[in-house]
């Protein structure tokens, strides 16, 4: 136990990264506490990965089962398909409690003091809670900061939670509008335009940028398109932005160029989703308390060590994990990124290789990447002198892919062509999110396609796409 302080280490935030934290402390020895002002788990357990990945999974289901072409071809043939809208919000609500349950016991059991209430700096090594019972000052040899983000809403829009709502409110399903405008064709854009579609509602998504999915590997998303977008009940206005969205029945949108900010259209539509992406929720924090400025988007400056920067030097005992840092806005990396942060604490220097940190969107089929886009690891060949190569191998010519009639995908590998060095792996297919890990351990390892054309996969596998990929880099 540190000496004179109250604890060891004290996180402020209860999300997936700072539950991963405190697991890590407490196996490393450190008297830990967890201050959490809402609920724990955090945004991934509440209101983003657990949830809709519940919605997913039921939608997905009435997708399938109302597909009769598909299922015909594997000589299937299944009457009418009803669903209950409430009983599958239910699933996803009951799938949030279970899992809460799960991460606020493994606190308690592990013997990290769980403190509820709003956690900010009130100077070097100490933290001020406000809880219901009044304010409290704790002191730490070492303070994690762990706030997380929230949906980020452009200006000119109103949102009331119930017909024009974020995300948060959308994994809740209170209602399947007739008709939903989805503004941003991003993960999450992408994600509830699979669930909407498949329980039957009319979409119109709207992208500002000139061309759909712009996070997203150029031919990845062009087949993403094609199979995602364009066989559905979704109509696409790209390169145009919301001006404005008033909610009310119906909710009526104003539609400009992106580019010439003139208007173009006004439509009117049953509800509204705003699915714009993220911002870290950093305010109120008490860091200027410790002299750190946030930077120009709000993220908390740090280092690879995720130790938090004040005008480039680092602040000791203080560090930052997950979303509020910006450095890569998914659950996981949080989770990396907290662990890394107690291992510094710990003596242990360790940083982040983000190259090799996955993603994935859970459509039907999915999407996953690691790595680099094509249009990146060429940037960082004309920086280094070096020429980028790619392979790409398509769900078509995949036995497995063809059992299951799911032969819509495609596997791409960005290498370098001088030491054959895997940059980066995109996947479109069914199982992309599984089958993406493979890529991500050997870009951990900094492996070449040359090595990994040697390896042996299972055979029927949908693995095999990459074998496919990794033999024709270096055929």
């Amino acid at each position: 136990m540190s000496q004179g302080f109250d604890y060891d280490l004290v996180i402020i935030g209860a999300g997936v990264g700072g539950h991963g934290a405190a697991l890590h402390a407490v196996s490393c020895g450190l008297k830990t506490a967890i201050i959490e002002a809402a609920d724990m788990g955090g945004t991934c357990v509440n209101r983003g990965c657990i949830p809709s990945k519940a919605l997913l999974a039921a939608s997905g289901r009435v997708r399938e089962l109302r597909d009769a072409h598909h299922l015909k071809s594997l000589g299937i043939q299944v009457g009418n398909v009803d669903f209950d809208r409430q009983a599958i919000a239910n699933h996803a609500d009951n799938l949030v409690s279970k899992i809460q349950g799960d991460l606020t016991n493994s606190l308690k059991r592990l013997k990290v003091d769980i403190i509820r209430g709003w956690g900010k700096l009130a100077g070097s090594q100490k933290v001020s809670v406000t809880t219901e019972d009044g304010e409290k000052t704790i002191t730490a040899k070492d303070i994690i900061l762990s706030p997380g983000s929230i949906p980020f809403v452009p200006p000119g829009i109103e949102v009331d939670g119930k017909t024009v709502f974020t995300s948060d409110q959308g994994v809740k399903l209170e209602s399947l509008p007739d008709w939903i405008a989805i503004i941003g064709s991003g993960y999450i854009g992408l994600e509830f335009s699979d669930i909407y579609s498949a329980l039957g509602s009319e979409i119109t998504m709207i992208e500002a940028l000139d061309q759909l999915m712009p996070g997203f590997d150029r031919d990845i998303a062009k087949l993403a398109e094609r199979v995602l977008i364009i066989p559905r009940d979704i109509e696409t206005k790209v390169g145009i932005y919301a001006k404005k969205v008033i909610p009310g029945s119906p909710v009526v949108i104003e539609l400009a160029d992106f580019k010439t900010k003139e208007d173009v259209d006004v439509i009117e539509v049953d509800a509204c989703l705003v699915a714009t992406g993220r911002i870290p929720a950093t305010q109120n924090l008490g860091l200027e308390s410790v002299g750190v400025e946030l930077d120009r988007r709000n993220f908390i400056p740090v280092n690879d060590s995720m130790a938090v920067l004040s005008a480039g030097e680092v602040v000791p005992h203080l560090w930052a994990i997950g979303d509020a840092n910006g450095k890569m806005m998914l659950a996981h990396a949080a989770s990396a990124q907290g662990i890394i942060a107690v291992d510094n604490i710990c003596g242990k220097h360790r940083e982040v290789d983000y190259r090799s940190i996955p993603a994935a969107a859970f459509t039907h089929p999915e999407i996953s990447y690691v790595g680099m886009t094509e249009t990146a690891a060429k940037d960082l060949g004309k920086e280094s002198g070096f020429e980028v190569g790619t392979a790409r191998t398509y769900f078509k010519g995949n036995s497995k892919a063809l059992a299951e009639g799911e032969a819509d995908g495609i596997a791409k590998v960005v290498y370098r062509q001088d030491t054959g060095e895997v940059l980066g792996v995109h996947i479109f297919g069914m199982h992309a999110s599984d089958l993406i890990h493979e890529a991500s351990a050997a870009i951990a390892n900094r492996q070449s396609v040359q090595t990994l054309a040697h390896l042996v996969h299972a055979h029927p596998t949908l693995s095999e796409v990459l074998d496919e990929a990794y033999k024709r880099a270096v055929s």
